[in-house]
């Protein structure tokens, strides 16, 4: 049998099984939930194990638990794959905005809806039934490559237990790549796979001036006013190109392949659909780029708040004691997040008038930017093992959100690749999210074809 009669003649079985999993409610960022998380490891360590994994483990952390399985090939010269995902989901408000309960999983058409169906539960599930449709393929006993996953459960509260529980167990996550299954591909009928996610680094910026809100007649135009002061230190955070304009900030950038923009260019990008989805009417950014490439390719700034003064009610005519903001960038590969929190003080320092005091607090030490190497054999294997699935060519995207993957990439030394088939309409994070339960299946039929690619090409 090859690996899409198994995977078809399984079909009811995985979906089955991914809701009861779904059924879990494991919120991570809800102390309440907490159990449920622990419940839902537990549940996932049991459903590999039964799959055949020789080695399954529930590993505890100070905060919630990770599930790790192995399974190794027959030949100790096979390459090693780690799989990334969580099993964690995002809380449920408003949960008043769901058509259906967000853990009774509702089948409607070809979708599958529930809170994690796409982040990440069925993603990660579908490497179940991809690894038994290469056995099935095969006829072997052990697949071609040695099999490990490490699933985590503090994603969608920031991975905060993640970096020292990879540096802990550095000897037994060791591998050749890390298959990441967390992102999503453009359409449908559009296959892709992401080769890039930006970091972030985010600052709160607080001026201080008088001792007390001042009277605006007797004392403005004489002394330096906070709210001037950051209205001019935010405005001067780009050029007239829309260009980060902080000193150093673009250092160690590494630019993006021209092969990998004229994927970009491919894609079936409509503008005026996206300006609907981004409500709203006109696009901006740094010039020479497109939309989708200033999304995925370049670094940004971006003001998240400002506040100040009098905002109630009539009016107040002071000199406010403080203003206050709040910005965050996104980073791309090659810059450091710390490195680039030193030029954002440098500059804030540098802009801040006699008689203003300023306070800078970062929220944390920010997450590196990650990108996969297009020339690697890792890479190769995977995008044509998703084509031997789809039927079609795949090509690439980025995503402009920020993960755990460059820590992975960094802690365990190994090159990234992204298998993912979740979509921008399944609603992650918001109400109805859903999942295409053919792309499920299509996503299990690409991790069987990558485990035969990757073995055939270690015997070549």
């Amino acid at each position: 049998m090859d690996a899409r009669a198994h995977i078809e003649a399984h079909r009811d079985e995985f979906l089955a099984s991914l809701g009861e999993w779904l059924a879990i409610p494991s919120i991570s960022a809800d102390p309440a939930h907490h159990d449920d998380v622990r419940r839902s490891a537990r549940w996932l360590a049991d459903h590999l194990a039964a799959t055949g994994f020789p080695t399954v483990e529930v590993w505890e952390t100070p905060g919630l638990p990770a599930v790790f399985a192995e399974w190794p090939a027959a030949d100790p010269g096979a390459p090693t794959v780690l799989v990334y995902g969580h099993h964690d989901v995002q809380p449920v408000d408003p949960v008043e905005e769901w058509d259906t309960d967000p853990f009774t999983p509702t089948r409607r058409g070809t979708s599958l809806f529930a809170r994690g169906a796409s982040d990440d539960k069925g993603q990660v599930l579908f490497h179940a039934l991809g690894v038994s449709a290469a056995l099935a393929a095969s006829g072997a006993d052990a697949p071609p490559v040695t099999v490990k996953l490490l699933v985590e459960g503090e994603e969608e509260s920031g991975s905060v237990h993640f970096a020292d529980l990879m540096k802990a167990n550095r000897d037994r996550l060791s591998c050749d790549v890390a298959v990441i299954s967390d992102t999503t591909m453009w359409a449908a009928d559009t296959p892709s796979m992401c080769v890039g996610m930006r970091g972030v680094t985010d600052v709160g910026i607080n001026l201080y001036g008088p001792a007390r809100d001042l009277h605006s007649g007797s004392f403005g135009g004489a002394v330096p006013n906070p709210l001037k002061a950051m209205s001019d230190l935010l405005s001067g955070l780009h050029d007239d190109d829309g260009r980060v304009a902080v000193p150093g900030f673009y250092d160690g950038v590494v630019e993006a392949d021209p092969e990998e923009r004229a994927l970009i260019a491919r894609l079936p990008f409509d503008e005026g659909e996206w300006l609907e989805t981004a409500a709203s009417t006109a696009t901006w950014g740094e010039k020479g780029y497109s939309t989708l490439e200033r999304i995925w390719l370049r670094p940004t700034a971006e003001i998240n708040g400002m506040w100040g003064g009098h905002t109630g009610a009539g009016g107040k005519t002071i000199v406010p004691r403080s203003a206050h903001a709040k910005v965050s960038f996104r980073l791309v590969p090659g810059q450091e997040p710390l490195h680039v929190q030193d030029r954002v003080r440098a500059y804030v320092e540098a802009n801040t008038p006699a008689g203003l005091r300023a306070e800078l607090e970062f929220g944390g030490p920010g997450v590196r930017a990650c990108a996969s190497d297009l020339s690697s054999a890792a890479l190769k294997a995977a995008r044509s093992a998703m084509e031997r699935a789809f039927g079609t060519q795949v090509l690439f995207t980025r995503e402009g959100g920020s993960g755990p993957e460059a820590d992975i990439a960094d802690i365990l030394d190994a090159p990234l690749v992204f298998v993912a088939v979740g979509l921008d309409e399944d609603r992650i994070h918001a109400p109805n999210e859903k999942v295409e339960i053919p792309l499920l299946l299509k996503g299990a039929e690409s991790i069987a074809h990558l485990w035969e690619e990757l073995g055939s090409a270690n015997r070549a």
